[in-house]
């Protein structure tokens, strides 16, 4: 169980630092939000990769906490929560129309999943 939080806290971290350059104007437009900017991101995309960033460090929490490797331990149901995200997540990576984000970030979030879900059997 506690190497698949490792890993699933090492995918976060990329996902994290992805979204910190994006805000930071790095163009990757394509690879995210549904591929509708070829360059950097607008202002309102960047506000939502700074949003994206609270959220993966919260799940990325509550994985670690489950797994015995970070404090304070939350409600059991809340690591249920983060495995309902990655299936939500999964599936708009399935539908995105970019190819590019699709190839790039399905298979991160697809092992995101299995791990989290692996952590929420115990």
């Amino acid at each position: 169980m506690r190497l698949m939080a490792a890993v699933f806290l090492a995918l976060t971290a990329m996902v994290l630092a992805f979204q910190v350059a994006l805000i930071a104007g790095v163009p990757w437009g394509h690879l995210t939000q549904g591929g509708q900017y070829a360059g950097a991101l607008p202002l309102a995309g960047r506000v939502f990769a700074g949003v994206s960033i609270g959220v993966l460090a919260l799940m990325g929490w509550i994985v670690a906490a489950r797994a015995g490797l970070a404090a304070p331990e939350f409600p059991r149901w809340t690591i249920w929560v983060v495995v309902a995200c990655l299936v939500v997540s999964v599936g708009l990576h399935l539908l995105t129309p970019s190819a590019a984000e699709r190839a790039l970030w399905l298979p991160v979030v697809g092992v995101q999943l299995a791990c989290a879900l692996r952590v929420a059997r115990g």
